[in-house]
């Protein structure tokens, strides 16, 4: 109790003086700047140089001992309409959402890599995703698609044979889906330039994340640009 009350009696003083705290080490890991990682011991980065960005660098890292190191780094491709708040996110605009979000489930046409921890879901020629705003299963793997959703307002996995070789879904607007604000998000393989919204890597980087990625350590991913209103470190 009495250093909580010396800490917050030094911060006192520096806002009474019109100072701002000192800025964290210039080799202090990304993470330990977050604002917010989930909570778990494996998170992963994908940080943008600025919101008009559609490539940047993704980081997955291990908490270990009380400090963050990096287990791999690859370079990431995201939105071709760069990047967005995903409390502003609107559907159909081709921009990734910054936030700090879970990762459910990972899933592709190939083979889990071995080693691979998640679960993980085989695509069929039944698989998609829901993007319909008007069906029940909206921003969900359905497999068959269901009546109410249109074909023409999903996706149909099987189609995408290089970008959704492998895969882990990003918790965009997942567990309580808000209509208009997008759906199917996730890290998935680099195709021929900037993806629909979701984050990209190399066949190699996601081949490594998916066997690195234990659900034990609840692993989340942050998003967002290197500063402003979207900083990486806000989340």
């Amino acid at each position: 109790m009495r250093r909580r009350l010396v800490t917050a009696l030094v911060s006192a003083s520096f806002c009474a003086l019109g100072l701002a705290p000192a800025e964290p080490p210039a080799d202090t890991p990304l993470p330990a700047r977050l604002a917010d990682t989930g909570g778990g011991t494996q998170l992963i980065t994908a940080e943008a140089p600025d919101t008009g960005s559609t490539t940047g660098t993704l980081t997955w890292w291990d908490r270990r001992h009380g400090r963050w190191t990096a287990a791999g780094t690859a370079s990431a491709r995201f939105g071709s309409g760069g990047l967005v708040a995903g409390t502003e996110r609107q559907q159909g605009t081709n921009t990734t959402p910054t936030g700090l979000y879970d990762l459910p489930f990972g899933f592709g046409i190939e083979a889990a890599p071995a080693g691979t921890r998640v679960k993980y879901r085989p695509v069929a020629e039944s698989s998609w995703w829901c993007q319909d705003n008007d069906s029940r299963a909206y921003n969900r793997w359905t497999d068959p698609l269901p009546a109410d959703c249109r074909p023409s307002e999903s996706e149909h996995l099987v189609a995408y044979p290089t970008q959704y070789a492998h895969a882990l879904v990003i918790g965009f607007n997942y567990h309580r889906p808000v209509r208009g604000r997008g759906a199917g998000i996730f890290l998935h393989v680099n195709g021929k330039a900037a993806t629909a919204g979701c984050v990209s890597v190399s066949p190699e980087a996601m081949t490594e994340i998916l066997r690195w990625t234990d659900p034990a350590r609840h692993p989340h991913i942050a998003i967002g640009t290197t500063g402003g209103a979207t900083s990486i470190t806000r989340y």
